[in-house]
């Protein structure tokens, strides 16, 4: 094969596809992306009797520039590593993820890394590079240094209104570039997905790539997590859209509100439901709700605007974003750092 040079992450107009595979040496190439221990390049196909041309980009990351402080997090579908680049000393999270490559993922895990190294929004967690090596794909994302949604509830049990209309808007700004600019379903909005700093700043991450990884070795255990905030039509097998991200982040919300997940009756309750039991609730039950003598009616009317069974009745990520509870505290001093940078940076940040 010839060689290529690095390209920026813009993809050419017009282009030959090019056959998927994974050569001998370790790159792993579907479309106009490769892989490897190198890092990620687009490559754009030339014309007959010409060489590619192309803008070169240095990768200033290597993964033998970086050193683990400690592991931060384990899970069925790799490791969550804290890393210092020897010699500039920034901190990364460095998410390594074991994976057997299927021809069925292919094209879904290159969205996905396109998405994350290419994205532009201040409210997607960043990822600095990604490299395949010696059968994993490693992802050097920005490390958030108070964890994610699930650690915050660890600590404080509740968020307050205030401070939770600051949260969603934070969220349905990272939704609204998913769902308008990249035209992408995020897939898998839970707690833990919805990383924060000391600064205050709420960021979405992992577009489903270790989920799918994980499926296609069989270890459904990996998505328990993940069906909890799925949509009725989801767990149904039916065809769903950008919608059912505004579901799982009802729940999400409702959950930080309340204390507890949202079918559970108390957090104290002794036991869940089984998988199969929780499953038919969220399709055959009634939404949960906000209960109005404990919350103000612009937030009961929130999560009502989130949380319809029929994905035709929930709000989009835009609509959203001038819904009366965000409004309502948007010219008011609420500053998530203060309650962010309070807390005790987590043990662990990959669920």
């Amino acid at each position: 094969m010839k060689s290529v040079k690095q390209l920026k992450l813009s993809v050419p107009a017009q282009q030959t596809p090019i056959t998927s595979f994974l050569t001998a040496s370790g790159t792993f190439q579907e479309g106009d992306l490769l892989l490897n221990h190198k890092g990620l390049r687009l490559v754009s196909q030339p014309k007959d009797n010409e060489s590619p041309v192309s803008d070169a980009k240095d990768i200033d990351i290597t993964l033998e520039d970086l050193e683990t402080v400690k592991v931060i997090g384990k899970g069925s579908g790799g490791v969550v590593q804290l890393v210092r680049h020897k010699w500039v000393g920034n901190l990364f999270a460095l998410k390594v993820i074991q994976m057997n490559i299927q021809e069925e993922f292919r094209k879904q895990i290159v969205q996905e890394l396109k998405i994350n190294q290419g994205s532009q929004c201040p409210h997607i967690v960043v990822c600095h590079h990604s490299f395949y090596h010696n059968g994993a794909i490693s992802l050097v994302l920005e490390y958030m240094d108070r964890g994610s949604l699930a650690d915050v509830i660890k600590q404080v049990k509740t968020i307050l209104e205030p401070y939770l209309a600051n949260v969603c808007k934070q969220v349905l700004q990272g939704l609204v570039y998913l769902h308008h600019e990249r035209h992408v379903i995020h897939r898998d909005i839970k707690p833990s997905n919805l990383l924060v700093n000391h600064k205050g700043e709420v960021k979405i991450t992992d577009f489903g790539v270790s989920a799918m990884l994980a499926s296609s070795m069989g270890q459904r255990d990996t998505f328990v997590g993940t069906y909890n905030y799925m949509s009725p039509e989801r767990i149904s097998g039916k065809t769903y859209d950008y919608s059912s991200d505004i579901w799982s982040l009802g729940l999400v919300i409702l959950e930080c509100a309340i204390g507890h997940f949202p079918y559970l009756q108390s957090e104290d309750q002794q036991s869940w439901p089984s998988f199969y039991e929780l499953l038919g609730t969220i399709v055959e039950s009634p939404p949960p709700s906000a209960p109005p003598d404990q919350f103000s009616p612009e937030f009961c009317s929130f999560i009502s605007s989130c949380i319809q069974k029929d994905p035709r009745d929930r709000l989009s990520s835009l609509e959203l974003l001038s819904h009366p509870f965000i409004k309502k505290f948007e010219d008011k001093d609420v500053n998530l750092g203060v309650l962010f940078g309070s807390l005790e940076p987590p043990v662990s940040l990959a669920r």
